[in-house]
């Protein structure tokens, strides 16, 4: 987020320049303060992202700034620079709560990586905080300002009042039918019925006689005639939930519907004319089930004149802030309980999620946390322990050796409060060794 606003405090003008430059150049709106008091006005009167201060002030020391910035300005990130870098130092600074700690000397690189991380950060809380409906999806009520939802709600607006088959995949959980709906509810139809139907949740042998109805007597137990769901979404949509269920005989009828506009009652020759729109989805590849001989080619053709493909929720980037901050919103007022705060760790974790049921299960996990959250902050400790074992992979496959054995290096020395020796002995390599890597990494 290069519109983002930071603020430099600094005892030294020079440090303040080189950072001030760094950042200009990247498109960042910079204001700088080297004493405290002008500092703390800059915070009061402006809406400052980030607050990058020295450690070794000889007005006040960083840490306290830290912590002044997270009790008055908690939408502020912060961030310490040093000249003096220790292992202890560095815990101190996590511990006041600063999001990032940089060591001098450093490169412009190193600087505008720190700055991103952390700023990062103010964008998955802005994120949570804003109006979760894009300005088109509002008009279909569907949450989503990714690229990927952006495209297929251009779709939806160009399909909407048309009355050409659409084939609607996706995985399970991530909104088929809100999709179908959006379509209907858009477009000429929306005065007419939508009926939804799930074609896996039917047995087969009475799937036919549900879709297209049935005459007295056709069957044992058939006791009077009954019309089906093709009958009830007459002039308006019907909406075919996993239709890869289907049986190839049953296919065969729809693609009759689709071809010629008319089907049979079960126990009937006479065909009863429809005017109706078909929408079908699958979480299933057709084709490769035509293929597979498991789907006949026909239909398939036939029901994927328009094809909506719809992303996994773990693709869906800052859509999952926005739906979190709904669903949130949402049970806190069907419970009549205040909406929780979710702490940046919480954050990073139902974004690193690989959410296998997508946004119906997002749905879940926030109810349940609404429903036993107690204090008004949801924090790591809160989720599921089956989320903290599945998450994605990426960031640290992403990282260099070398990062991931200094990671690995503090956290030891974290758990033996800076004991070198300790740290040592736990690493596996003598104290010389670790101390050429803390040097290397400028840690001493």
């Amino acid at each position: 987020m290069n519109n983002a606003t930071i603020l430099i405090f600094d005892d030294n003008q020079k440090t303040i320049e080189i950072i001030k430059r760094n950042l200009v150049r990247k498109g960042y709106q910079v204001y700088t303060s080297t004493t405290f008091s002008l500092a703390r006005e800059i915070l009061t009167d402006l809406k400052i992202n980030l607050l990058i201060t020295g450690l070794q002030i000889p007005e006040i020391n960083g840490l306290d700034v830290v912590k002044y910035v997270n009790e008055h300005h908690p939408k502020t990130q912060a961030m310490i620079i040093t000249d003096y870098p220790t292992i202890n130092s560095a815990v101190q600074a996590v511990k006041a709560g600063a999001d990032n700690y940089l060591a001098k000397p450093f490169t412009s690189e190193e600087l505008l990586k720190s700055v991103e991380e952390v700023l990062k950060k103010v964008k998955d809380r802005e994120s949570l905080e804003n109006p979760v409906l894009s300005k088109i999806g509002e008009k279909f009520g569907i949450i989503g300002s990714s690229q990927q939802m952006q495209s297929i709600f251009k779709i939806i607006e160009k399909t909407c009042s048309i009355n050409s088959t659409i084939i609607i995949n996706g995985e399970s959980g991530t909104g088929k039918e809100l999709v179908a709906r959006a379509i209907h509810y858009s477009g000429y139809r929306a005065s007419a019925p939508f009926v939804p139907i799930n074609c896996g949740a039917i047995p087969e042998s009475l799937l036919e006689s549900e879709l297209f109805g049935h005459i007295k007597g056709s069957f044992t137990g058939a006791d009077h005639t009954k019309e089906g769901f093709f009958h009830s979404a007459n002039k308006g949509t019907i909406f075919l939930d996993e239709i890869s269920e289907t049986s190839t005989m049953l296919q065969l009828k729809l693609l009759r519907v689709l071809q010629e506009k008319e089907f049979y009652m079960v126990g009937t020759n006479k065909p009863v004319k429809i005017d109706v729109r078909i929408l079908a989805a699958t979480n299933k590849d057709l084709a490769t089930l035509v293929k597979l001989g498991k789907f006949r080619e026909d239909l398939y053709y036939r029901l994927n004149i328009i094809s909506i493909d719809l992303p996994p929720l773990r693709d869906r980037g800052n859509d999952i802030l926005q739906l979190t901050s709904w669903f949130a919103s949402k049970f806190a007022n069907e419970f009549n309980k205040a909406i929780p705060q979710f702490d940046d760790g919480v954050l990073q974790m139902l974004k690193n999620y690989k959410w296998p049921g997508n946004v119906r299960e997002l749905d879940n996990i926030i109810q349940r946390l609404i429903v036993f959250d107690d204090d008004g902050l949801i924090t790591k400790s809160d989720l599921p322990d089956y989320m903290k074992t599945n998450l994605k992979e990426t960031s640290d496959i992403l990282k260099t050796l070398q990062e991931s054995e200094l990671e690995h290096i503090l956290r030891v020395l974290e758990f033996t409060a800076g004991n070198k020796t300790k740290a040592a002995d736990i690493l596996g390599i003598d104290r010389k060794t670790l101390r050429k890597k803390l040097e290397g990494n400028k840690l001493i």
